[in-house]
């Protein structure tokens, strides 16, 4: 195994732990950054597909094993005598994390357009963010708490987002549901949901996480969003051409373009601005320059994805939308 590759992999454990999870997820800090001192493991890793490398993705299937949620050496103990299992499992699943508070930071954008919408999710797993219209959503502002309930009345469980401004007061009138994804996810499929309920970080800042989602995964069940198996460069203008006529297209994902590579994250923008669409973006920095650009030197984008809308940067939001952050942005 080459130096750089061992590096690259060292870097981004190191990375994940002391930027990712750090402050939010104490056990799988401990075990990212035990990982990136550990030779043995950085070279196991190195030595995977690069899709297998991702520390979620090796997290959750160990722990889809049943593996012991015990620090770092105990639990590494465990990983190398079970690492062939582990890699199966991994091979055989993808890291889809479908979080539906994120909705909760689609909101203040959706509230705003008038008449009815299409949504199109690129990258949308079981597409339970699809349903932004259907969840109750708990805001705190600056001035107290208030909620937003669906028009047909409030669900069993609430999203939960602290916002930094006046927030929504009304639904969208969502007439028409997309999604794009390699590996659609069956909401009814009890399996499937209870992948991505492992996925779910595990600590304190989470609990509420795998709640939601079930939640959300009913939702959706009752109402299967229709989620176009392929690649979402050949699939995007081709699905948003089969959107109403008469509604307003939004394009949106979270923390997608991350799995392309820059070639292909540039090809995906220059994509999307030839559709008639908002363009509703939720990713991390380094995903494209022109939205790097925006955010101030000194800003702390740590568990923060960059909101933006047609290109512009609007918000920080939180990496599973407990958060929205508009002053940074504010002209």
């Amino acid at each position: 195994m080459d130096a750089a590759t061992l590096d690259r992999v060292r870097a981004y454990y190191d990375d994940f732990g002391r930027r990712w999870a750090s402050g939010t997820s104490p056990l799988y800090e401990e075990w990212a950054l035990g990982i990136a001192a550990d030779d043995d493991l950085i070279t196991r890793i190195a030595g995977l597909d690069q899709r297998l490398r991702q520390a979620n993705l090796l997290f959750a299937s160990a722990r889809w094993l049943g593996c012991p949620l015990v620090p770092f050496p105990e639990w590494s103990t465990w990983l190398r005598a079970h690492w062939d299992d582990v890699v199966a499992v991994a091979g055989s699943r993808s890291t889809q994390t479908n979080e539906p508070n994120r909705c909760a930071t689609l909101l203040p954008v959706l509230s705003r357009i008038a008449g009815p919408v299409a949504l199109l999710e690129v990258g949308a797993s079981a597409g339970l963010c699809l349903f932004p219209d259907r969840y109750s959503t708990l805001y705190e502002t600056p001035s107290g708490s208030t909620r937003l309930d669906p028009v047909t009345g409030p669900t069993e469980f609430a999203l939960a987002c602290r916002i930094d401004e006046d927030p929504p007061t009304r639904m969208p009138d969502v007439v028409w549901r997309r999604g794009i994804d390699l590996n659609p996810l069956d909401p009814t499929d009890q399996d499937a949901i209870d992948w991505l309920a492992t996925l779910v970080w595990p600590g304190p800042d989470h609990d509420a996480r795998a709640e939601r989602l079930r939640g959300a995964a009913a939702v959706a069940a009752a109402d299967p969003p229709r989620i176009v198996r392929g690649d979402l460069l050949d699939l995007v203008a081709e699905v948003a051409a089969s959107a109403p006529a008469d509604a307003t297209l939004v394009v949106f994902h979270s923390a997608v373009l991350l799995y392309l590579d820059a070639a292909q994250r540039r090809r995906f923008a220059d994509l999307v601005s030839t559709i008639p669409c908002v363009w509703l973006s939720n990713e991390s920095t380094g995903t494209l320059p022109e939205f790097d650009a925006q955010v101030p030197d000194d800003l702390d984008t740590s568990h923060r994805f960059v909101q933006t809308v047609d290109g512009r940067a609007v918000a920080l939001v939180g990496g599973h939308g407990a958060v929205y952050e508009t002053l940074p942005f504010r002209s």
